[in-house]
């Protein structure tokens, strides 16, 4: 593998970055960006989100439907072990998403993992890892729209019939999502972190609170049999350590909003804060809840302390999964809309073509995200073989292939301890994370079968799908 000249002179990404090249923005009226072009003050401002606004984003990418699935982890793997995984999972997907920051400021034409691709392996790499990444956030957005279903026949006690529920989900995330950049959709961010972590929270307290969950026997005395080291069989081991990467893999979206902060270069103070933050999350909630219910945890974990505190928690939790597909639309839509209107004026001008474009392509994701999640009986397994196939794709191996693009010909002249170690380590990932995908896709694939023979729902069903009724 090769790299640029610029990644020789600067191959870790530290050195200052002349503005001229639109990565540090000093003055926004007028700027040149090695993605969206000429950035004036006649159209949107696609270099204008800030640090913290950026660990918003980063932060609600990863906290969503992946924290709800932890407790049941630990059921499957044991606390013990589903802790040890779960810190592991975060350093690799840690060091990856630092490699994506790193990568943006050597290579600032790069806007998403499909131009990384094509930079490392050419167009087929571009489209293999373009279509990847619109199908995974696209399913991603239909398994957000399913959870929105959830929470108002919750919420409801099943008010309407499901399908118009998933409707209203497709609604809500094609007009939130149509808001133009990342910098206005932060703040949406913050109120959507806020709302999911009070309802996580709350059903947390109210477990500790309870005599005992709400799936347990009601009767005599209950223990939680909540066990140290669990014994699962290999599908289920892998499924849980996949639910895992799952809870992290907002990886390929930091690419997106690494190219529209005002400074990349601070994209790794708000990578570390939202890193610490997700899995201190994570490990607190995950423990908490699993110890108090055991094998009585619900999954989701919001319906593990009863119906009442069910319907509180999803009530406080719509807001924050709404946000949570207005953010998945949203880097499908931009990802397609760069790729269609990228070179021309009208990627940053407010013109026709651009509102024209911008809006066909949320409504294009937003209707085929909704299609999916209404037209799928068995939704959550098939969510599960995207997570499996296509989150680890996008999570771990081209961040080991970008490490080894940008550093490989240093080997040429000096093969250090640290270059060596690094090779070692870039190399375990990309294996690693093709192990996850091969074995997991075939858990999934499995699960599928077994979904399909099991199944009685169907395509627009009215059935309720939150228990409530």
């Amino acid at each position: 593998m090769s790299k640029s000249p610029e990644s020789q002179k600067d191959p870790e990404g530290l050195a200052p970055v002349p503005s001229q090249v639109g990565e540090v923005l000093e003055d926004t009226a007028h700027v040149h960006d090695a993605v969206f072009g000429e950035i004036t003050e006649d159209g949107p401002n696609y270099r204008n989100v800030g640090w913290l606004g950026t660990t918003a984003l980063m932060m609600k990418t990863q906290i969503g439907l992946g924290v709800l699935s932890i407790p049941a982890v630990f059921d499957v793997l044991g606390m013990v072990p589903g802790v040890i995984c779960l810190c592991l999972v975060a350093g690799i997907t840690t060091w990856s998403d630092y490699m994506v920051g790193i990568f943006k400021i050597s290579h600032p034409e790069v806007y998403g993992i499909a131009d990384a691709g094509e930079l490392m392996f050419g167009p087929v790499g571009r489209e293999v890892l373009g279509v990847g990444f619109c199908l995974y956030w696209i399913f991603v957005s239909g398994s957000g729209m399913l959870g929105i279903s959830i929470g108002l026949n919750t919420v409801s006690t099943h008010g309407a019939c499901t399908a118009v529920f998933v409707a209203v989900a497709a609604i809500l995330g094609f007009s939130f999502s149509s808001i133009q950049t990342l910098s206005r959709i932060s703040w949406l961010a913050w109120v959507g972190l806020v709302c999911l972590l009070s309802a996580i929270l709350s059903v947390t307290i109210a477990v500790g609170i309870q005599d005992r969950p709400a799936a347990a026997p009601q009767g005599g005395v209950w223990v939680s049999d909540y066990k140290i080291v669990g014994d699962p069989s290999f599908l289920e081991a892998i499924a849980a350590v996949c639910a895992l990467v799952f809870a992290y893999a907002g990886t390929p979206a930091f690419f997106s909003i690494a190219a529209e902060m005002r400074d990349p270069r601070l994209f790794t103070r708000s990578l570390i804060i939202c890193q610490a933050v997700v899995t201190i999350t994570y490990i607190t909630i995950g423990c908490v809840v699993y110890y108090y219910c055991g094998s009585y945890v619900a999954t989701p974990a919001l319906g593990s302390a009863g119906v009442v505190i069910k319907r509180v928690a999803y009530g406080i939790a719509i807001p924050g999964l709404v946000v949570g597909i207005t953010l998945t639309l949203h880097v499908a839509s931009k990802y397609v809309f760069v790729r269609i209107l990228r070179g021309s004026r009208h990627l940053a001008a407010n013109t026709v073509i651009h509102w024209t474009t911008w809006l066909g392509c949320t409504f294009g994701t937003a209707l085929v995200a909704y299609i999916i999640a209404s037209g799928i009986p068995v939704f959550g397994g098939l969510v599960s073989l995207i997570g499996a196939l296509l989150g680890t794709l996008m999570s771990f191996q081209p961040m080991g292939c970008m490490w080894l693009y940008d550093n490989w010909s240093k080997g040429k002249e000096e093969r250090s301890l640290r270059w060596m170690l690094m090779v070692c380590f870039s190399v375990f990932v990309i294996v690693s994370g093709t192990f996850l995908m091969v074995a997991g896709t075939y858990g999934a694939v499995v699960d599928i079968i077994d979904s399909y023979k099991l199944s009685r729902s169907s395509a627009w069903s009215c059935i309720d799908n939150s228990g409530s009724v």
